[in-house]
């Protein structure tokens, strides 16, 4: 029923170097980006003393072949999407999407991460899981520091039920579609849109429970330094706000002394012209004009300053007349920075140092530890030891960093949204991602030539971009497609199937179908999903013939098994996607992903079992 695969020293010195390989990743001793470069170089090196020859070919394994993965159309598509997704969160798209989640979850944290991990299961069983998970990673993100809570422990879980959205119909993973193109490449029946809706409903639904409730608390709450230097940070900056004309906060009136547009700013002192307000401010309606003089964290005037560019921190048309315009054009960039002991800013206003005409900067707020300041900034002494909040162009901060007067805290360096944007990325990204669904061009076409017009748009400059590329998944993929090609070209996959079999082949189908299902899983997160599924799907039209039943469950099983290579960041793109995003180490995949593993393989036992009629 299958064909006998004989031994050779190239198969095992291919298992070898795999299984070093995964210690080298699961041990972290090394960086991934090393690891995986030593391992397409080493194979290169073996294959190319030792070559392996083929149907007239003097080596199928030849250097060319490894380094053809660097070029993969995969590849390529998962970097240019991460940049897209990057355009999209430079534009203020992102964060604007997580405030309506957020406002219809009520502002529940569990509700918001339910509400979009259900979506994400839904939509993906119509979409591409890659453009999916680019879509909502910096959704997540943004939940995440709302609800002070780590990236780490939705990431995956974000990921996961991607995947599982995808068994549930033909589209919903590209390793679908290769099964059903290789079952009519042998002549069987290709599947149907829906044909495994129903299986591929009930391990999704199982392994969402699994998601939800328990893939959390399996996972490690761990977080960059950058965040972890935000969400620690309770200190209130003293900040002095100018409503201008457009403003959210223009005609605003106090309810109970609370200006209900931005909640999170504390107002201390209202200034209009020679009048000054006092908490708690009942009845009055805010003015074009009015200075108000409020406490906030960084994050609240952050939001604040992202979501309405006619808020003036502070009032900027000075002497000189410079446009308000101005502060908002170009890369606006967030950094505290603290005053020198031996700065000559210590003991003046920041009026009087001409600190804006200085470092062509803006002050947003002053923080100073162990007091409660309540006075406008630009009439504030300033002192040894006081942070401030500063607004500027990126190379202006660059300036700011060989100051003589401050020590830039390099950690709190964050991009503000441009806005003004948001259309233009909305726009490259419905179109792109449009014509990659809707068949005009194939993913990897569509989505570099997004990557390419939101550079060219100016929603994003070259240097944002290239930063957006993350050199794991760049290093990464091709490892993975050395490894499934070695395992491949010295049939070592085939070698490992063909003993299963042999040593099951007395066992009922059904107890075939369930060991066959476990094998495929296990293989497809050493040689990717993709590789898994065009390698088992003869093998699978093999057992069904040999065994004198159907070939649809065996198919099937390897659509589903091959979509279970989520114990290791290189057998699914989504993993490698959220791989940055949540601070995930090599070991953390296995931790979440063995666990649904099993779940997944004992549910699509026990459910074949009555449905497939399988005795």
């Amino acid at each position: 029923m299958i064909e006998n695969i004989s031994i050779n020293i190239d198969m095992w010195i291919t298992f070898i170097i795999i299984f070093i390989a995964l210690i080298v990743y699961a041990s972290e001793r090394l960086p991934v980006e090393l690891t995986s470069i030593a391992i397409v170089c080493v194979f290169m090196l073996y294959f190319y003393i030792f070559p392996v020859p083929g149907d007239g070919i003097e080596n199928l394994l030849s250097p060319k072949e490894f380094v053809l993965g660097f070029a993969n159309s995969a590849l390529l598509a998962v970097l240019a999407l991460l940049v897209m997704g990057q355009g999209m969160v430079s534009a203020g798209v992102i964060d604007k999407v997580a405030h309506v989640v957020l406002r219809l979850s009520g502002s529940r944290g569990w509700i918001a991460v339910l509400f979009i991990l259900l979506v994400v299961l839904a939509i993906s069983g119509f979409l591409n899981n890659i453009p999916v998970v680019v879509i909502f990673i910096p959704i997540m993100d943004a939940i995440a520091s709302k609800f002070y809570a780590t990236p780490s422990k939705i990431m995956m879980p974000l990921s996961f039920a991607a995947v599982l959205g995808g068994m549930t119909t033909l589209i919903g993973s590209g390793t679908n579609l290769l099964v059903s193109g290789a079952l009519e490449d042998m002549g069987q029946d290709p599947f149907s849109f829906f044909q495994f809706t129903l299986p591929g409903l009930v391990l999704a639904f199982v392994g969402f429970l699994f998601v939800f409730f328990i893939l959390p608390r399996l996972l490690p709450n761990r977080s960059s330094n950058t965040e972890e230097f935000v969400k620690n940070s309770n200190v209130s900056f003293l900040s002095e706000i100018t409503v201008s004309e457009g403003s959210l906060l223009v005609d605003l009136k106090s309810e109970t002394g609370i200006f209900g547009a931005y909640p999170d700013l504390i107002l201390r002192v209202i200034e209009r012209g020679d009048d000054v307000f006092l908490p708690p401010f009942e009845g009055i309606k805010l003015k074009v004009g009015d200075v108000l003089v409020v406490t906030a964290t960084r994050e609240a005037l952050e939001e604040a300053i992202s979501h309405d560019p006619n808020l003036l921190i502070p009032r900027l048309q000075d002497e000189a007349n410079q446009e308000v315009e101005k502060w908002n054009e170009g890369d606006r960039v967030l950094v505290e920075v603290m005053v020198r002991p031996d700065s000559n800013l210590v003991q003046q206003t920041l009026s009087s140092f001409q600190f804006r005409q200085k470092f062509n900067c803006v002050v947003l707020g002053i923080e100073r530890r162990s007091r409660r300041l309540k006075t406008r900034i630009s009439k504030i002494p300033i002192i040894e030891g006081d942070v401030l909040l500063i607004q500027g162009q990126t190379n202006d901060i660059k300036l700011l960093r060989n100051s003589s007067e401050l020590v830039v805290l390099e950690w709190s360096s964050q991009v503000l949204p441009k806005l003004e944007n948001a259309k233009k990325a909305l726009i490259i990204f419905f179109l792109s991602i449009g014509a990659a669904v809707l068949g005009y061009l194939p993913i990897m076409l569509a989505s570099l030539c997004g990557a390419v017009a939101m550079v060219f748009s100016g929603v994003l400059n070259i240097k944002t971009a290239l930063k957006a590329v993350d050199t794991k998944i760049f290093t990464m993929i091709p490892a993975a497609l050395a490894m499934g090609l070695a395992m491949q070209g010295t049939g070592g996959a085939k070698f490992l199937s063909s003993n299963l079999i042999f040593f099951l082949g007395d066992e009922s189908p059904y107890l075939m179908l369930s060991f066959f299902f476990l094998l495929v899983a296990i293989i497809s997160n050493l040689i990717s999903a993709k590789a898994a599924a065009v390698l088992f799907t003869p093998i699978a039209v093999g057992i069904s013939q040999g065994l004198g039943v159907p070939v649809e469950p065996f198919a099937v099983a390897v659509i589903f098994a091959a979509n279970c290579a989520i114990a290791t960041p290189m057998g699914y793109q989504t993993s490698l996607l959220v791989m940055g995003p949540g601070h995930y180490t090599f070991g953390d995949f296995a931790r979440g992903g063995i666990p649904l593993i099993i779940i997944l393989w004992i549910t699509f036992s026990v459910f074949s079992y009555g449905y497939y009629n399988l005795n």
